[in-house]
Order: structure tokens, then sequence, then C-alpha cells
């Protein structure tokens, strides 16, 4: 039920056009583990199609080991950023939701409550 009367609060939206328009022929998942730190791999993570990042590992000042293209930014809603400049224009944000406070979280965004 909570799901439900949730889902009926979100606008109905479909995908960026830019992003429906890619085809995602070469696809990388960038995780926040600190594995790719010394290894100057940037380069190659950005000629990716598409990158999707997880949590929010800081890429800048990390570049030229992570790259800086992020298509997809997915992290649970403790880990969403704060600040809505911290949310690249060109990529989409991806709340993922798995415990009852994270859907708490989400009604709170949607409706401008505080949690």
């Amino acid at each position: 039920d909570k799901l439900k009367s949730l889902l009926e609060l979100l606008p109905e939206h479909d995908l960026p056009e830019d992003l429906k328009s890619k085809h995602c022929k070469r696809c990388v998942v960038v995780g926040s583990g600190g594995i790719l730190h010394g290894s100057e791999l940037g380069h190659l993570l950005n000629q990716f199609d598409i990158v999707i990042r997880l949590n929010d590992a800081p890429v800048q000042g990390y570049t030229d080991h992570v790259g800086n293209k992020t298509t997809i930014r997915m992290t649970y809603p403790e880990g969403a950023p704060l600040s809505e400049h911290e949310y690249p224009p060109a990529s989409l944000f991806v709340a993922v939701l798995f415990k009852s406070v994270d859907f708490n979280w989400l009604q709170a965004m949607v409706k401008n409550e505080t949690l």
C-alpha cells in the first residue's frame, strides 16, 4: 500500500531523449571501492557509450583515474547528493530504494517535506 500511494505521487516520466537514443554497445559500471585509484584509466572509461557510476564516489580530483563521464548515477538515498549543483545535467540519477526508510525519503522529497 505504501509503495502504491508513493507511485501515485510521482509524475510519469520516461528516460531522457538523449539517453533513449543511445545504444549501449560498450557500457561500463564504475564502483566506489577505490580500486581505480592510481590506474590512470580515466581516458579509457570516458570512451564507453554509457558510464554507470555507483554510490557517490567522487569524480572531481580523480578524473585521471576514474574519468569524468557519467551517464547514470545509482545510489541509495543516503548517498544522494545534497545540492542540486551536484547532479550533472547530462546524467540520470537513479535512487535505489529497498528499505522502508528509503520510501519515506522519496515521499519527503516529492512532497518537499523534512524527513
